[in-house]
């Protein structure tokens, strides 16, 4: 299970990469490899103002639909256009070409609250058990 360092985390399997008040949101390679094959993703509108905790999309695959969820307020930026062709993307690239959206940091404390890849992985561990 990959689990960059530079990442930070959530206990719902998000990860954020932040740089300059932003923050690039996907989901883990724990998450992916658990929902299986993706088939289908869902965003919200840029100029969408969410709180943390928020769904900030929806993620679809062979198993399940879940939700993706906001690791911080913030106002959603851009998308990432090119999951709409081609979802699959998620399990193949989970930390790279599928992040799912950008957001705006409106309290950039609250990156602060979540984990860091040490942190998660004893999360995903204890999880696991």
């Amino acid at each position: 299970m990959e689990i960059p360092k530079e990442l930070y985390y959530t206990q719902d399997h998000e990860w954020g990469s932040v740089e300059d008040g932003m923050m690039r949101v996907g989901i883990t390679d724990y998450a992916q490899h658990e929902l299986g094959d993706i088939v289908f993703v869902e965003f919200p509108e840029v100029g969408t103002v969410i709180a943390k905790g928020d769904p900030i999309g929806t993620v679809e695959s062979v198993k399940a639909v879940s939700e993706v969820y906001a690791p911080v307020d913030g106002e959603i930026v851009e998308i990432n256009e090119a999951l709409a062709d081609t979802p699959e993307l998620v399990n193949q690239d989970c930390y790279g070409s599928a992040w799912m959206v950008v957001l705006k940091i409106s309290d950039p404390s609250q990156v602060d609250t979540l984990m860091d890849a040490q942190a998660y992985r004893a999360y995903v561990e204890a999880e696991a058990k």
